[in-house]
């Protein structure tokens, strides 16, 4: 093995490491936001005793929607019906929200997939940490992630939308410029050599203040999921 080759492989193998790492610990924090809120669930049953006790129903039904707002902050918001599709796009929504940045997300995955899960985090990951990225630099009001995925015929449709602060974005190289600084086009790169070893499409476009990137990976003929 070559001296470059061996360097490629310790840069994909650190930044698989660092991908990994991240979205454990994403994972992690919103399951600690959902232990915290079991943790308070007494509270919650007592105050609510306390108001039903003193008659005082207007205060019962303000308090539950108000746990109703605050569980729809820690509750799986996505189930794909692939698990790791599932702890993927439920982290990095948990990461959007608690960056201000609100997820629309319409995903279907009714297949056992041929994707390594390995290749789907990549894919995913990178394509939601672009966006949120990309949002960051809008204010709040204008923040918006669309996220789609489902089957179409034996192929994995994968759709993200987030609106860009900077317009329209030029390319170099047939390829968008990042907007991240050096060393941050990595993630791009990988998820292009993922689609084009599966025999895969990838569009990106920018558009109207919106970027939007499609992928179609195809899947063979698959069996319903367990």
């Amino acid at each position: 093995m070559s001296l470059i080759s061996k360097l490629i492989d310790r840069r994909l193998a650190a930044y698989q490491r660092e991908l990994i790492e991240i979205h454990y610990a994403e994972v992690e924090n919103m399951y600690r936001q959902i232990r915290g809120w079991r943790h308070d669930y007494r509270s919650h049953i007592q105050a609510m005793k306390a108001h039903a006790a003193q008659g005082d129903w207007e205060a019962v039904g303000a308090y539950l929607d108000e746990l109703e707002t605050d569980l729809a902050t820690v509750d799986t918001v996505v189930k794909t019906g692939n698990p790791m599709a599932d702890a993927i796009l439920n982290s990095k929504i948990s990461l959007a929200r608690a960056k201000h940045i609100p997820v629309r997300a319409d995903a279907h995955i009714p297949v056992a997939l041929s994707l390594s899960e390995l290749d789907l985090c990549i894919i995913l990951g990178n394509l939601f940490d672009n966006a949120i990225e990309a949002s960051l630099a809008l204010p709040e009001e204008k923040r918006l992630i669309r996220v789609y995925l489902d089957m179409k015929g034996s192929q994995l449709y994968i759709s993200f939308t987030n609106f860009t602060a900077a317009g329209k974005r030029a390319k170099e190289g047939g390829r968008f410029r990042t907007t991240k600084g050096a060393g941050h086009g990595f993630g791009l790169v990988r998820i292009d050599a993922i689609v084009e070893r599966l025999g895969g499409y990838l569009s990106r476009n920018s558009e109207d203040g919106a970027f939007t990137t499609e992928i179609l990976l195809p899947q063979g003929d698959r069996q319903p999921s367990p």
